[in-house]
């Protein structure tokens, strides 16, 4: 078939672009900046490949689809740790432990010897858990950046340029991956900004991402290693990009201090913030216009159904199989 035309490369972008690449396809990527940085909202990223804790509050397709996350990005970039996730609560907030148990699966109990043997840092603080044993998290710029030199030892060819995904789509197919930027085109398209903050606290150990259910703003914290830690993430109905708000920095390092007292005397190493594309149901979609396809609502599980949607749309493009997650509003 013709050359295929990737306009952005985030983790939609990049993943689409690897299965095509896999599947024979001649490709070009188009990004807006040189190489992988923050311009890409996939650059402020957790990271944290948790179908099933995600099933607490995500629809089901995203616990499905969503376990092909960690074997597709092991296979890919190597960059996988396989730990697990660890869900905790204080005594006083029991209630939201049991309610987050009841909407997830693939769990053990944890209770004050399990936590100890997980995480000892975290054994004096809390005798009530969670343990999901087939989680994993991965450091999303190193996959990225592992991504994207892949494809280049391929052949793949990169370009930064400005371009108008309808006037390339009279040429050959366009694959329109530019995440928020896209709600040029795609009028349902909404912005919700997230925040996270970067800590080195060599005072605490973790080996895998944590969640607090904290009553304010439940807290995960994943490890990064050499004691960096990314706190993340606020929800705010908001197409903002830039300059984190007061409260939400204060809600998140009050949540890491209540996690664990010495997050108090860590450093700031970095503080993110982007404005995640989402559509009215927080699920991700592709959908079809001639030429001109777009794969965008990717919310906050870029990393975690980037895979599966990638797969979708090679799927379309090569077979003309209709995805299970079609966008009828864009098609």
């Amino acid at each position: 078939m013709a050359e295929v035309t990737i306009i952005g490369a985030g983790v939609a972008g990049l993943c689409v672009a690897r299965v095509l690449a896999d599947r024979g396809v001649r490709l070009r990527v188009i990004e807006r900046g040189d190489g992988i940085g923050p311009h890409a909202c996939s650059w402020w990223a957790g990271g944290m490949l948790a179908p099933f804790c995600e099933g607490e509050s995500a629809e089901e397709p995203v616990v499905r689809l969503g376990q092909e996350a960690a074997g597709w990005w092991n296979r890919h970039t190597g960059a996988v740790t396989q730990a697990g996730s660890l869900v905790v609560a204080h005594g006083r907030d029991r209630a939201d432990l049991r309610r987050f148990a009841r909407r997830t699966s693939h769990f053990s109990g944890a209770g004050n010897a399990e936590i100890a043997a997980l995480e000892p840092d975290l054994a004096a603080r809390f005798s009530d858990g969670l343990f999901f044993a087939d989680e994993a998290h991965l450091t999303p710029r190193l996959a990225l950046q592992t991504l994207r030199e892949n494809l280049l030892r391929d052949g793949v060819a990169f370009s930064v340029e400005t371009a108008d995904p309808a006037a390339l789509a009279v040429d050959g197919v366009v694959v329109d991956c530019r995440g928020f930027a896209a709600r040029d085109r795609l009028s349902n398209l909404r912005g919700v900004k997230g925040e996270t903050v970067v800590l080195r606290c060599p005072d605490v150990s973790l080996s895998r991402p944590v969640r607090l259910l904290h009553p304010r703003m439940p807290l995960y914290v994943v490890p990064r290693g050499n004691g960096v830690f990314m706190l993340g993430a606020t929800m705010i109905e908001s197409d903002a990009r830039k300059h984190a708000s007061a409260r939400s920095l204060l809600e998140l390092l009050s949540a890491a201090y209540a996690l664990h007292p010495a997050f108090g005397e860590a450093e700031v190493l970095e503080i993110g913030v982007d404005a995640r594309p989402a559509f009215s149901d927080n699920m991700p979609r592709i959908g079809r216009q001639g030429n001109l396809l777009h794969l965008n609502g990717l919310y906050r599980h870029g990393f975690l159904l980037a895979p599966a949607m990638a797969r979708m749309m090679a799927d379309l493009i090569l077979d003309d199989v209709k995805p299970e997650l079609f966008d009828e509003h864009n098609a």
